[in-house]
Order: structure tokens, then sequence, then C-alpha cells
């Protein structure tokens, strides 16, 4: 028996089926919901009514299952599964974040704040508006001539291509028309570079003092996820009263090299693209501020200025995307499938897939080292963390980890098989999964755990 439950089949029937307040946190990566835009009369109206709204379609890669986010009915489950004051953690597509919290409110949860997760990998998909007049007009588009790109801005069919792995060469054309002249230059869509994460809470019982120490929940680990930083050592500089001992010195009160900087409701993957974003800062500089008794007499009145790091501001949480190894750790067992996401270019890596043979094939795979540090933000010790939408299982490699517990939930039979050979590799192979190193996958064959039951979990 293990301490990981993985159900397969709607996650509302494992809801359901759970004790109430039997969870400490629900940390999970739900479909975005990237379908066609619904009447946003339509879905309120239903889950007012308390049901779900089904659009139809498919969303992100053609997937039936992201055509539309949860609603407030699977919320309201995890809602009544957490203890009180405890915590949901939940991905979001940034055009349908309003749609995923609205459904956490609508639940009855306490939206707390708002998480972002940058990335430099993003791919613009946008329609070159200039191409696309030339095209209904019939017109051919003359090249003018040839250029190399590692991000190539254009692809055949007139929409911006995603990032490639290796130098493209690419067709320069002039547009052909006077409405595609007056146009070029124009797109429809933005490069991505951010997921945004909702950080709510189930109201409390009482004070967050009581809620803590009664049922262990309502508080966020913030020691637990500080940050390092790269700027050394704090002072505290004693000035004012000249004849006061100590008067004058640098005295250190901090290490934030060893403690860490209080997390940020920020975290990105390390890339240039997001750091030179972020300007090069000196922080923690306090000035003028009143005390007694630093390190001279106890009635001595001084005044300090704490100063602080220097380095760039995006000292915030980060790793790189899931690498090829990551996702794979574990699925040795299967057989590679050869799968596309419409890119030619067959390079697998975490920014650029392709048609490719993968062992993973699900098509948003976290990175664990980001999952590991959100669970560890909101669960406390030998806690149970719940996901109702898994995936390939990167929660709970994350879960496992950290010493939590941890029940999935997911609908995909496949998806729940990669999930399972990824957590077990996890518990047998700890080491592998540090953030610091990153070694391809064994040869040998990983077993698939075994299931134990609900309410040894809960």
């Amino acid at each position: 028996m293990t301490d990981t439950l993985i159900t397969v089949g709607d996650c509302l029937d494992t809801l359901r089926a759970m004790p109430d307040a039997s969870v400490d946190a629900v940390v999970t990566d739900p479909p975005y919901g990237l379908g066609r835009e619904p009447d946003p009369r339509e879905v309120l109206a239903a889950w007012l009514d308390g049901a779900e709204y089904q659009p139809g379609g498919r969303g992100f890669m053609g997937k039936a299952w992201d055509a539309f986010v949860p609603s407030p009915v699977v919320w309201s489950e995890c809602l009544r599964v957490l203890k009180p004051g405890g915590h949901l953690l939940a991905f979001a597509g940034s055009r349908t974040y309003d749609w995923i919290v609205m459904g956490v409110r609508l639940a009855g949860f306490e939206v707390r704040d708002q998480l972002l997760w940058l990335y430099g990998s993003g791919f613009p998909k946008s329609l070159n508006v200039s191409k696309a007049i030339d095209r209904a007009a019939g017109a051919e588009r003359e090249v003018v001539g040839k250029a190399q790109s590692w991000n190539r801005p254009e692809s055949t069919d007139g929409h911006t291509a995603r990032m490639n792995t290796s130098p493209g060469i690419y067709d320069i054309t002039a547009p052909a028309t006077e409405a595609a002249r007056q146009w070029n230059g124009w797109g429809t869509a933005l490069k991505p570079a951010h997921e945004p994460i909702v950080l709510a809470r189930k109201p409390l019982s009482g004070t967050v003092a009581h809620n803590v120490t009664t049922h262990g929940t309502g508080a966020i680990n913030v020691d637990g996820c500080r940050v390092g930083s790269e700027g050394g050592v704090g002072h505290v500089v004693a000035q004012g009263d000249p004849q006061a001992e100590g008067w004058g010195t640098r005295k250190p009160v901090f290490d934030n090299t060893v403690r860490g900087r209080f997390p940020a409701n920020v975290l990105h993957d390390g890339s240039p693209e997001v750091l030179a974003g972020f300007p090069v800062t000196s922080s923690g500089v306090f000035a003028s501020r009143k005390t007694r008794g630093i390190w001279s007499s106890e009635a001595a009145e001084q005044s300090v200025r704490v100063t602080g790091d220097t380095g760039s501001a995006a000292r915030f949480f980060y790793h790189a995307k899931a690498s090829r190894a990551e996702r794979e750790r574990g699925l040795t067992h299967r057989e590679p499938e050869t799968v596309g996401d419409g890119r030619a270019v067959a390079a697998d890596n975490a920014y650029q897939r392709g048609k490719t043979e993968r062992r993973n094939v699900h098509p948003t795979v976290k990175p664990v080292a980001v999952m590991r540090w959100l669970v560890r933000l909101v669960t406390p010790p030998g806690g149970v963390v719940l996901d109702p939408f898994t995936g390939s299982g990167t929660t709970g490699i994350a879960a496992t980890l950290e010493g939590f517990r941890f029940i999935g939930c997911e609908l995909s039979h496949e998806y729940a098989d990669l999930a399972r050979g990824r957590i077990a590799h996890a518990v047998a192979h700890p080491h592998e999964w540090d953030p610091e190193i990153d070694p391809p996958a064994a040869d040998e064959p990983d077993a698939v755990p075994g299931q134990t039951s609900l309410l040894d979990l809960v």
C-alpha cells in the first residue's frame, strides 16, 4: 500500500465519495477552457442554477476535455472535502482566468491572491493580417528575400510560427494589394508569457490561530518557501547617539543567502526573456527607524538603517519548464507513441516538440520543482493533497517528494497510467527528482504503484 491514490473517471464521483473536511490542500492544473468563447450569460445562468455548463467542441490542441473550465459544482465539492481554512491553488489560462476565479468564488472560497508563473518560452500564434488579406483577394505575394532565425516569425499558413530549436529559413514577402500594404505588420495575438494561479481559502473556523491549532490549516508556509537570494548578508547600521556603545557599526541581523527572501506571488522559469524584464535593484533598506537597545543599553534609543541585498528584481522562485527527461522519468515500461501538436519541426524539449515519439503524451506538463514549491506552500506536515485534474501526475510527484499523502482524479486511463508510473519512480528514486540534476530516464522498467483505499488516505 502507498500513500497515493489515483482514481479514473469523472472527478465528481471521487469527490462525492470523500468525507467532509478530509483534505488539507487542493493543488491542481485544471483544463483552461481554450475552446470557442461561450456566451457569458448562458454560462452564468447554468452556474447560478447549480448546473455544469457543457459547451461541446474542443480546446487546447483539439482536446475535448479542454473545451471549458471546471464548473462551480466541482469547486464546491473541493470546498466540502477541504478542512476549514484549507487552501486551493489552481492554474488558469490568461484569457480564461476570470472563469476559473468566478467558479471558485461561486463555490464559496475566499480568493486570497493571484500568483503569476512567468516564462520566456511561449510562442505567439498570431494571424498575419496582411497575408490573410492578400490570400482572401487571391493575390500572390512577391518573394523579396530570405531570412534565417531561431524564432521564425511566419509560417506558410500566415500564422506566426512557434519557437524553433534550430534555425529556420523563411521567405520575406511583400504585400501584393493596397489593403495588405495598409495592414502590413498587424496581427491578432500577443506572445504568451504567463499563467495565473488563483490562491483561495475555505472560510476559517474562528480565528486564524484557532483554525491552525485545531485543524492544521488556514496559514501558508512562509519560511518553508523562502527563496534564496544572491545578495549576501543584511545589516543594521546603528545611528543616533554618538556616545552609545556600538554607534555607527554594522551588525548582521539576517543572512538572505541562508534564510532566503519572503516568498512573492511571482514565479518564473529563469529564461533570459523574463530576467531581462526586471531591473537590478537593492532591497531591504529602511532608514530612520527608531528602536531600543539593539546592541547597547536597554535604555538607549537609536535610529537604525537595515540594508539588504543587490541583484535582479526577478529574485522570485524560479525553475525551467519540464524537460523531456523529467516528463518521461518513470515511464520506461511504456512504448513511445508518435504524437504531434501541429508543429512541423521534430524536436522534443520543453519549448518545441513538433511531431515526435514520446512516452509522456500529455500536452501540458508542469515542472516538478514548481509544483513542489506550491504544495509545500499550502500543505501542513503530513497532510493530504488533492488534485482533481491529475493529468500525468506532476502534483502527485511533488506531494510524494514533500512527504504528503496524495489523492488524484483523472478522466483518462492513459494519463492515469502515466501518473502512476511517474509517481512510482518518485517513490523509488526520490534523489533523481532533485531540481539541481536532470539525469536521463533509467533503462530498467519502473513498477506501476499499487493502490490504496480512499479512507486509508483521509
